[in-house]
């Protein structure tokens, strides 16, 4: 099992690399503005194959594509960690910069291409789309 955690240290994770589903690169407007930076890399995994201690605050919102998101955060130092979207249910998706290794990380794709910040826009070796994919 693979770890990670928040900056402080108080909220830590596991999971195992080979249950990614899949993992991507998202610019649209609310990733830029909770990373405070042009995108979020971000893994999604079955909810069940990550174990988290520690306990952590959400902040819940509706996404850029109307999506029920609630975002889970250190409420020590405010690391961004877990996004949980209603509409996809039993899947977490973790944050890749809270990995504590993350050599094994193979991002996918682009999302949300048509909100790019025009200083870091996608990377164009890998397949983009305009927003969200199609839900599978």
């Amino acid at each position: 099992m693979n770890q990670g955690g928040c900056l402080s240290g108080e909220v830590r994770y596991q999971y195992d690399p080979k249950c990614t589903e899949v993992a991507f690169h998202c610019h649209c407007k609310d990733c830029q503005r909770v990373t405070g930076s042009g995108k979020a890399t971000v893994v999604m995994f079955a909810a069940s194959a990550v174990h988290i201690s520690g306990r952590y605050k959400t902040y819940a919102s509706m996404g850029t594509d109307n999506s029920h998101i609630k975002r889970g955060f250190c409420p020590n130092c405010g690391s961004q960690m877990f996004t949980f979207v209603q509409e996809i249910p039993n899947m977490l998706f973790i944050k890749a910069g809270t990995f504590d290794t993350s050599e094994w990380l193979n991002v996918q794709l682009n999302c949300w291409e048509s909100s790019a910040a025009p200083w870091l826009l996608p990377d164009h070796l890998i397949p983009g789309v305009e927003k969200n994919p199609p839900a599978s």
